[in-house]
């Protein structure tokens, strides 16, 4: 993992690069309940981008491609790319805004106890995906706001028409907020059945793939049991999601006809299952309650990765290499192993000695993005100018796989600034910037990097692309 920007304790909308859709009022009711969620921090890769912080891990997000590749399969979605971005939020929730990403919190992977518990959540999400119910509940949606307008202006000539009258003001009131209430249950009872299609589309997605539907009976079922109290007293049509108890039912009697049912997870895919989980404890957890969940007499590989962890992000530096050291002992090919190590050598002030663990990191995990810029980091920070173009051409095979990374392109910078060559350091400060989102700074780098490099050159055309960029209008309804 690596750290980018420091956590954030709340949450607002996603970064640019995972946008969601903007809307208003029953809209955002739909944004925080589009999928399998709750009523309704952060781990240490990071990335804060718009208000909401995006957990960056080479491990996890691997963990997570595994998972969803064959249920993307099934669903006939393989050949969509789509992702699975996970948020810096300790809450169980899971959802889609669009049909090229999953977002799933953190908290969702750290509350599953097996990977068919989270495998579940996915296949739900994917049921969600190829229903094409995010573009239907948005006709839908349109569908209300015409019937909702229709209505009010209805309405209003029935006020009128009362006021003129002497008739109470009360029935005329009436006249405009009854229809756009039952406008409102008509949608919301649109979404109740989305969710129990993805429900049932989930299901048939783990039974293709072979896996047990149990995982996403017994999540629902938990999930269930703690809004059982809210659900209680909440009017089930006003609710965008079947309620708990019904949803249970429906999706129990459907998943245990499942052939699978008793089916567990391989031994080793429970392991990663459960170093994913105590990473992320590591890493979002306080010193303290990590060592509570993952005690001393826990001796088992996820508990001392979660030890080692904490103890590297509590500055003991020494007591952290150490006990990497001895889980690497135990997995010399484990390529998150080295990746760790050589963070908390880098962050502890030793890049020259985090350079070779980042190097094994590397080799072992087929060159990924992430620890590429983590490797080069480290060699900008060595200040040895004779390993500037090895983190060049790293940056470089890095940013082409993943064009978005500002701390990419900073590094970018500092070894082109470090082999004298500024056009391009100006450039890749320039592509920094814009990953960003701050276009003025991003325009007047541009436009100096213009001014140094040769007119009509891959680099100069690059650089005038993001001065004469215009970021698209914010007009009403868009």
């Amino acid at each position: 993992m690596t750290k980018a920007d420091p956590p954030i304790k709340t949450t607002s909308k996603p970064p640019r690069r995972k946008r969601f859709g903007r809307a208003a009022g029953f809209v955002l009711a739909f944004v925080a309940t589009a999928a399998l969620t709750l009523p309704p921090q952060p781990a240490a890769a990071q990335r804060k981008q718009g208000g909401v912080s995006i957990i960056r891990d080479t491990e996890i997000e691997q963990l997570m491609r595994d998972y969803t590749r064959p249920l993307l399969r099934a669903a006939k979605l393989a050949q969509q790319n789509i992702e699975v971005v996970i948020i810096n939020d300790r809450r169980f929730n899971a959802f889609v805004m669009d049909g090229r990403r999953i977002f799933v919190n953190a908290g969702a992977i750290m509350e599953s106890e097996v990977p068919n518990e989270i495998i579940g959540v996915l296949a739900h999400e994917i049921g969600h995906i190829a229903g094409g119910h995010l573009s239907r509940l948005r006709q839908e949606m349109a569908r209300a706001q015409t019937q909702a307008i229709i209505a009010m202006i209805l309405g209003m000539g029935a006020a009128v028409a009362a006021g003129r009258g002497g008739a109470d003001i009360g029935n005329a009131s009436a006249a405009i907020l009854g229809p756009q209430s039952a406008i409102m249950r008509s949608l919301l009872a649109y979404q109740r059945n989305q969710e129990e299609q993805a429900d049932r589309a989930g299901v048939r997605f783990l039974d293709a793939t072979g896996q047990s539907p149990k995982g996403m009976s017994d999540t629902f079922k938990r999930m269930a049991d703690r809004a059982l109290f809210a659900a209680q007293r909440a009017d089930p049509y006003f609710q965008s999601h079947p309620m708990p108890a019904e949803r249970v039912q429906a999706l129990s009697t459907l998943a245990r006809t499942s052939p699978h049912w008793d089916r567990t997870d391989p031994p080793e895919l429970q392991l990663r299952h459960d170093l994913a989980r105590a990473k992320l404890y590591g890493f979002l957890e306080p010193y303290a309650t990590t060592l509570r969940r993952y005690p001393q007499s826990n001796t088992s590989l996820p508990a001392r990765y979660a030890r080692a962890i904490a103890t590297f992000r509590h500055a003991n530096l020494r007591s952290a290499v150490a006990q990497i050291d001895a889980l690497i002992a135990e997995r010399p090919n484990h390529a998150s192993f080295h990746e760790l190590k050589g963070q908390a050598l880098l962050e502890g002030g030793q890049p020259a000695a985090a350079v070779a663990p980042l190097r094994r990191a590397v080799q072992l995990s087929g060159q990924p993005a992430l620890v590429q810029v983590m490797l080069a980091k480290a060699l900008n920070a060595t200040g040895n100018k004779s390993v500037s173009q090895e983190s060049i051409r790293l940056l470089r095979a890095a940013l082409a796989r993943e064009p978005e990374l500002p701390d990419g392109y900073m590094q970018l910078a500092m070894a082109y600034g470090r082999m004298g060559d500024i056009g391009q350091a100006d450039l890749a400060s320039a592509q920094a910037a814009f990953a960003r989102g701050d276009h003025k700074t991003a325009r007047e780098l541009a436009n100096r990097a213009k001014g140094r490099l040769p007119v009509g050159s891959p680099g100069w055309i690059r650089a005038d692309d993001i001065a004469t960029y215009k970021p698209p209008s914010k007009g009403f309804g868009r």
